[in-house]
């Protein structure tokens, strides 16, 4: 069984979605011991004992990331239909949370770090400025009264 099947049909975590079942649109993308990767090409015993997130979720692993990147993701028009998002929002997590100086970032080592996700509605322009949106408010500190 596939670990898009998987958490699919048997954990009913519904928001992994499918669409080629070949690894190409990103759809499926979880994290896996913290790596992105598409769970419609990974067998469900390959991640036995692995630790896996999934949009549900990814607000418990870095709730202020996630956070942020969903209201970007809203700020900027980043989704039209919402199939690829769940997809979109998981790479952008895992890209950001590998770059420890996001604000340096260009919109080309954006596009890279999301690279392997396919959207047939936006463009991608905003999904770009949402990303970047993000990475620079994580750079910003801020300030606690």
């Amino acid at each position: 069984m596939l670990l898009s099947d998987f958490l699919r049909v048997e954990l009913r975590l519904t928001g992994t979605h499918v669409g080629c079942e070949h690894g190409v649109c990103g759809a499926c993308t979880v994290l896996v011991n913290g790596e992105a990767v598409r769970s419609c090409i990974m067998l469900a015993v390959q991640a036995h004992g692995a630790t896996i997130v999934t949009i549900e979720g990814a607000a418990d692993t870095d709730p202020d990331l996630f956070r942020s990147l969903r209201q970007a993701f809203t700020e900027c028009h980043a989704l039209q239909c919402g199939y690829c998002t769940p997809g979109f929002l998981i790479s952008a997590y895992a890209f950001l949370r590998e770059h420890p100086n996001p604000a340096s970032l260009t919109d080309d080592e954006i596009r890279g770090g999301l690279s392997g996700n396919l959207c047939r509605c936006t463009g991608y322009q905003n999904i770009i400025r949402a990303v970047r949106l993000t990475a620079r408010a994580r750079a910003t500190p801020t300030v606690q009264t």
